[in-house]
């Protein structure tokens, strides 16, 4: 689709412009679509936008229609920004992570209403990605310190680019690994959003997630189940006697998990639900 937009056009008559292209072709989120981009290709934040309304978007036209014409053909907002939000911080994404999704936040939730301590704890992320989850539990819980480990050298990097810039390094560690392969200690909270999509499932996924989420983040096997197969076992030999587990789910996945749970020694088994009533989240801790 060829796109142009008059540098004359006001900023509120840009996004209205934009909202409507990009309702036209059946995007769900148009009109915060429309803004994000408008406010990015013109270097400003939503209050600006709000405070000066009238003002022509000039040579940021050109800017705003290469910014459109990716979101036309499916690239999320948060990778052409390069920024998604989640937990209330913001995150630097990239090709080698996992977008994080708001329905993650349960994970965190969760393991919040799972420890309502403050003690010291010592946290675990399998599969750290962007660094999403273990920053948000690293700020939840203050006195906590963190591992998060991540196959991809690549995602590794991006992680620890996260954890610097909320301040978190002096309590978190990035260490490039597969799964708990050369992990030793006891942790009190162990947490993994692995991938889960079964194989054959890929190619059938939204465009926004099949063509830039990476492969390695969605892919769980022929049944979706083969990372939790892979790590769930020697999770037993990594958690505290009275620590916590905390995986998320892909659908119908639930009971599948907590037997690998029960079967590892695990106990007292939970499902928590998002906000579409699926059991997104389970947890469990050591039988005693």
């Amino acid at each position: 689709m060829r796109l142009c937009f008059d540098p004359r056009l006001s900023r509120s008559e840009a996004h209205r412009q934009l909202a409507r292209i990009f309702a036209a072709v059946g995007l769900d989120t148009s009109a915060l679509d429309a803004r994000l981009i408008l406010c990015a290709a013109l270097g400003i934040d939503h209050a600006a936008l709000i405070r000066d309304p009238d003002q022509p978007i000039g040579a940021a036209a050109e800017r705003i229609a290469e910014l459109a014409r990716r979101r036309l053909h499916r690239e999320p907002t948060s990778r052409i920004l390069g920024r998604r939000e989640f937990w209330g911080l913001d995150f630097e994404i990239g090709p080698a992570v996992l977008d994080p999704r708001p329905e993650t936040e349960i994970l965190v939730d969760a393991v919040a209403a799972s420890l309502r301590r403050q003690a010291p704890l010592r946290i675990l992320d399998l599969g750290i990605g962007s660094g999403a989850i273990l920053a948000a539990l690293l700020t939840r819980f203050p006195n906590a310190r963190g591992i998060g480990v991540d196959i991809s050298e690549a995602a590794c990097r991006v992680a620890r680019r996260n954890l610097e810039a909320l301040g978190l390094t002096s309590r978190g560690l990035v260490v490039c690994g597969d799964w708990t392969s050369s992990l030793g200690g006891a942790f009190d909270v162990i947490v993994a959003n692995p991938p889960y999509v079964a194989s054959a499932e890929v190619e059938t996924l939204a465009l926004e997630v099949r063509d830039h989420d990476p492969k390695l983040s969605l892919d769980g096997g022929k049944d979706g189940l083969a990372a939790y197969r892979a790590f769930v076992p020697s999770l037993s030999g990594l958690t505290a006697p009275d620590g916590l587990i905390a995986l998320e789910l892909g659908a119908g996945q639930a009971c599948d998990v907590a037997r690998l749970l029960a079967s590892s020694g695990f106990a007292r088994v939970a499902m928590h639900r998002d906000l579409a009533a699926h059991e997104r989240v389970v947890t469990a801790s050591r039988a005693p």
